[in-house]
C-alpha cells in the first residue's frame, strides 16, 4: 500500500467519523426522555404500613412527595436509577420493589397494567442514565472517537517490548526475558551456521552435477584437507569453500546448540517456579474468596435480621413471607430465652428480698448518706407547689385532667434534654402506704409498667431498699436504654405541712429512686445508660364517717406528688422528647393509680 493510499484512507476514515458524530448529535437531539407521574402506595414501616405518595420518574431519577400539592416545596426522597434494580413481586401482581445498594423502596400500583407502565418508564430512564454516565466516562478517558482503546501489549519475543500497564509483571519476568533474549542471539548464530553448512552442501551437489567423484573428498583426515587435495588435483579456480573454517564452524555450532539447551532448561525452571508461585497465589485467592463468601452470607443474614426489626412487608407472617424456618425458629427461641431469664431474675429478686426481711433490718449502708440527702431535698423542695418555690425558672403547666396536673421546667445538660417533671394528683379509696408499696415492689412491677423489658435486683442493702438494674424497651430509631438505681421505701415521721390551716396527714410514705454504681451489675451490651432521680410522695387524709362508724375506703384520700428528673444519656430531638413526656407521664399516672385502686378494693385498709 502506497503512502498516497494510506493518506486517502485516513481522510476517508476521518470523514466517516465526523459523519458519525453528526449523526449521533441528531439522534441525541431527537431522543425524548420518558417520564411518568402519579400516586403510588409506598411501604413506610410497621406502624403506618402502606401510604399513598406522589411519585415522579424523570431524567434518570425517581422521587416522591407526600402528595401532589407539596411537589413545589421539595421531595421527601429521591434515588438515581442508573444503578437501581427493579424486582417484580412474585405473588402480588400490583407490587414492584426498587433497590439500590441497601436501600429498598416498596411500591404498589392499582393494577397490573399500571405496574408494567411504571416499570417500562423506570427501565427507560435507567438506560438513559447509564448511557449518560458512559458518555461522561469516555470523555475523560483515552478513547478515540471510534470507541476503541489501544491496550499495552505483553512481552513480544520478536519486538522485545513490554506493556507499561504491567510494571509488576515486568519485574517478575525480568530473568525470563533475559533468557529469551539469549535464545534470540543463539537463533541468529545458528542461522549463520546453517547458511554456511547449506553452502557446503550446495557446493558438494554442484561437484556431483559436474561428474566429479565426491567420494574422493573423504580420503583426507579432515574436510579442509580433502578439499585442498581435491583442488590441487583439479585445475579449477579457487572456490568459496577455500575460505571456510570447518573446525571453527563445528565448534561454534556445538557451543551454540549447548547454549540453547542450557537456556531452555533455565527457562523451564523459571516457568516451573512461576507456576508454583501462581498456584500459591491461586490458593490464597481461593481462600480469600471463601472467606468473602462466608462474610457475605453472614452479612445477608444480619441484614435480614435488621430488616425484620426495622420493618419490611416481605418479612411479615404469612405464606409468602421470606422468613426462613431457621430465622423463625431463632426469633421464637430468643423470645423464649428472654422469658426464662426474666422468670429467673424475678425468682432471685424474691429470694433476696425475703432474706433481707429476715436478716437485714434498718441499718447503715454505702448509700445511706446520699439517700438521706435526697429524702431531705424532696421533702423540702419537691413538696412545694409550683409557683411557691420562688425560682426564676418557674414550672410550666403542660397537662391537666381533673385533679391531675403535670408541670415541667426546661433544662438542657450537655446537649441532652433533662426537663424536670412534677405531677400533683389526688385520688380516693387507697392509702399512701398502698400506693408506695405497689410502686416499690418489684414482684408486681411488670403488671403496671409497660416500658420495661427486663429487670433484676442485684443487691438488698437493707429492708425495703434495693439496687435494681433494668432495661427499657427500645423505641426505634433510638438506642435501647438501661439504668442502675437504688430504690428505697420509707415512712416520713414529721412531714412539712403545706398550709397553717390544713389538717396534718394521717401518714406520709415515700419511694426514693436515684442512680448509683454497683460492682455486681452486668449491663447489656449496646445499651445507653440513663440516669434517674425520682420520688413518689404520698399522704393519707381521713374523713371520719358522720355517724361515727368504722373507717372504710370511702373515707380515704391520698395526695400524690411525683417528681422525675431523667437524663436519657444520649441525643434525641427536643421536640420529640417533650411531646412524648406530655403524652406518657399523665398516661402513666392514670394507669398506675387505677391499678392500685383495683388491687386494693377488696382488701383490708393498709396504713
Amino acid at each position: 500500500m502506497t503512502d498516497h493510499e494510506v493518506h486517502s484512507l485516513s481522510n476517508s476514515e476521518e470523514d466517516d467519523l465526523s459523519r458519525g458524530d453528526d449523526d449521533g448529535d441528531s439522534v441525541s437531539d431527537n431522543f425524548n426522555n420518558p417520564e411518568n407521574r402519579g400516586t403510588l402506595s409506598k411501604w413506610t414501616n410497621y406502624i403506618h404500613g402502606w401510604q399513598d405518595r406522589y411519585v415522579c420518574c424523570t431524567n434518570g431519577t425517581l422521587c416522591y412527595y407526600r402528595n401532589e400539592s407539596e411537589s413545589e416545596y421539595g421531595c421527601r426522597g429521591t434515588i438515581s436509577l442508573a444503578k437501581a434494580v427493579v424486582h417484580r413481586h412474585e405473588f402480588d401482581p400490583c407490587r414492584f420493589d426498587l433497590a439500590i445498594n441497601d436501600s429498598v423502596w416498596y411500591l404498589r400500583t392499582t393494577d397490573e397494567e399500571e405496574r408494567q407502565r411504571w416499570i417500562e418508564v423506570i427501565e427507560d430512564n435507567k438506560r438513559r442514565g447509564t448511557a449518560t454516565a458512559g458518555d461522561a466516562n469516555s470523555a475523560g478517558s483515552g478513547k478515540t472517537s471510534t470507541g476503541l482503546r489501544r491496550q499495552g501489549s505483553l512481552l513480544s519475543v520478536n519486538s522485545q517490548t513490554v506493556s507499561l500497564n504491567s510494571g509488576s509483571s515486568f519485574r517478575q519476568t525480568r530473568n525470563l526475558k533475559e533468557k529469551l533474549a539469549e535464545l534470540e542471539t543463539f537463533r541468529d548464530i545458528l542461522n549463520q551456521k546453517i547458511e554456511t553448512l547449506q553452502r557446503f552442501f550446495d557446493h558438494c551437489a554442484d561437484l556431483a552435477d559436474d561428474g566429479n567423484d565426491t567420494r574422493s573428498l573423504l580420503n583426507g583426515d579432515t574436510i579442509e584437507e580433502s578439499f585442498r587435495v581435491f583442488n590441487a588435483k583439479s585445475k579449477s579456480p579457487k572456490t568459496v569453500m577455500d575460505s571456510i573454517d570447518f573446525r571453527g564452524e563445528a565448534i561454534t555450532f556445538k557451543a551454540t546448540t549447548a547454549g540453547v539447551l542450557t537456556t531452555l532448561s533455565h527457562c523451564i525452571d523459571l516457568m516451573q517456579k512461576r507456576e508454583e508461585t501462581l498456584l500459591k497465589r491461586l490458593e490464597r485467592e481461593q481462600e480469600k474468596r471463601r472467606k468473602s463468601e462466608e462474610q457475605h452470607e453472614h452479612a445477608i443474614k444480619s441484614a435480614r435480621r435488621s430488616i425484620a426489626f426495622v420493618g419490611s412487608p416481605d418479612l411479615e407472617e404469612g405464606p409468602t413471607s421470606e422468613l426462613t424456618e431457621e430465622m423463625f425458629y431463632e426469633c421464637v427461641e430468643a423470645e423464649l430465652d428472654k422469658q426464662d431469664r426474666f422468670e429467673e431474675d424475678l425468682r432471685v429478686s424474691k429470694d433476696l428480698l425475703k432474706t433481707a426481711a429476715m436478716t437485714k433490718p434498718k441499718q447503715r449502708h454505702a448509700h445511706s448518706d446520699k439517700l438521706e440527702k435526697r429524702v431531705h431535698h424532696h421533702m423540702t423542695e419537691s413538696m412545694k407547689l409550683p409557683g411557691d418555690d420562688g425560682e426564676e425558672n418557674s414550672w410550666e403547666l403542660f397537662a391537666e385532667e381533673g385533679e391531675l396536673k403535670v408541670y415541667r421546667r426546661e433544662l438542657i445538660v450537655d446537649d441532652c434534654i433533662c426537663d424536670p417533671l412534677k405531677a400533683i394528683h389526688s385520688i380516693g379509696l387507697v392509702t399512701a402506704r398502698e400506693m408506695c408499696h405497689y410502686f416499690w415492689d418489684t414482684s408486681v412491677r411488670m403488671e403496671w409498667e409497660g416500658t420495661i423489658e427486663s429487670f433484676r435486683v442485684i443487691d438488698v442493702p437493707e429492708e425495703f431498699t434495693t439496687v435494681i438494674y433494668q432495661t427499657h424497651k427500645r423505641v426505634w430509631p433510638s438506642a435501647q436504654r438501661d439504668c442502675l438505681y437504688l430504690s428505697s421505701m420509707l415512712k416520713i415521721e414529721d412531714p412539712p405541712i403545706k398550709t397553717a390551716n390544713e389538717h396534718p396527714p394521717h401518714d406520709t410514705w415515700m419511694v426514693c429512686n436515684f442512680s448509683v454504681e454497683h460492682e455486681k451489675a452486668d449491663p447489656v451490651v449496646g445499651c445507653v445508660r440513663a440516669t434517674v432521680d425520682i420520688a413518689l410522695i404520698c399522704q393519707t387524709y381521713l374523713t371520719p364517717p358522720a355517724d361515727g362508724g368504722p373507717i372504710t375506703r370511702d373515707c380515704l384520700k391520698c395526695d400524690i406528688v411525683y417528681v422525675a428528673n431523667v437524663n436519657p444519656g444520649g441525643w434525641a430531638p427536643a421536640s420529640v422528647l417533650r411531646a412524648i413526656y406530655k403524652r406518657e407521664y399523665p398516661k402513666f399516672l392514670r394507669k398506675f393509680t387505677a391499678y392500685v385502686q383495683d388491687k386494693t378494693k377488696d382488701k383490708d385498709i393498709w396504713f
